[in-house]
């Protein structure tokens, strides 16, 4: 089985921490040069020090913001007229926040499908083409579970999540014939700071301690704990690599198995 990705260069989003730093680190692992992407350039600095080399590859960074559509288009547009082509591309960045989706202001839906969908294509858009020449492409949205089955107090991540599945299985349907897959991880409750702020939020709420709530979270998965972002980021790896040529247009659960459907 082909996993290496020497010679492969690397965009991940929302990469300083997290599933996204974890993900930059698993393809790095696999020989891919990785391009970091986010807003806080002193911890990008930091992170690409403790990215992977294995075949002496070069890692960089940009700085960029999805709260600036506009200007996240130009800042990568600009990188890339100078640089190789892009063959791997891990959209992801944090969720909205929650509450019952009747409370939810018009202006939540817009700034998510904003950050979300409209980033998401901003980057595919500028990274394709090089896809495209190269015969080898890899789209891989990091969205949610509540793709397959809506969680509770996250009414806007519910939506918006949904719109991204969308698109991204259309998208797969157009780009398949030039070797360019699309596919959606959909992380379960995971070890990173997003989780802490929605369990704080509902300990808050339920007048239980934090401990309590993350507690009752991890007894909901059938293995009876949450994930750690590396888990997460190896299903995305795997998903970026030579040996899943042939899958697209998916769905994939790592959640340990909490998800209902099948």
């Amino acid at each position: 089985m082909e996993l290496s990705l020497k010679n492969k260069v690397a965009l991940v989003c929302g990469s300083t921490q997290g599933i996204g730093f974890a993900s930059a680190s698993e393809l790095a692992a696999l020989g891919a040069s990785v391009i970091l992407l986010a807003r806080n350039e002193i911890k990008l600095k930091d992170c690409i020090k403790n990215l992977p080399a294995i075949n002496g590859q070069s890692h960089r960074y940009i700085v960029a913001d999805y709260a600036s559509p506009a200007n996240l288009k130009s800042t990568v547009v600009d990188f890339l007229s100078k640089n190789e082509p892009v063959h791997i591309l891990i959209n992801n960045t944090g969720g909205p926040p929650g509450g019952p989706i009747t409370d939810a202001a018009t202006d939540e839906f817009s700034d998510a499908f904003s950050k979300h969908l409209i980033c998401n294509h901003i980057l595919s858009q500028a990274t394709i083409s090089g896809m495209k020449k190269a015969r080898y492409g890899r789209i891989i949205n990091v969205i949610s579970t509540s793709v397959k089955q809506p969680l509770n107090g996250l009414g806007v991540s519910n939506t918006i999540r949904g719109a991204v599945a969308n698109w991204a299985k259309t998208m797969a349907n157009e780009l398949g014939q030039f070797n360019i897959t699309v596919n959606n991880v959909l992380p379960g409750a995971t070890n990173t700071g997003r989780l802490n702020s929605i369990i704080s939020t509902k300990a808050a709420k339920m007048g239980e301690t934090e401990e309590v709530v993350k507690a009752g979270m991890a007894n909901a998965v059938p293995m009876k704990r949450v994930a750690e972002p590396s888990e997460v980021a190896n299903a995305i790896a795997f998903l970026a690599s030579p040996a899943a040529s042939y899958i697209n247009g998916i769905n994939l659960p790592v959640d340990g198995g909490r998800t209902s459907s099948l």
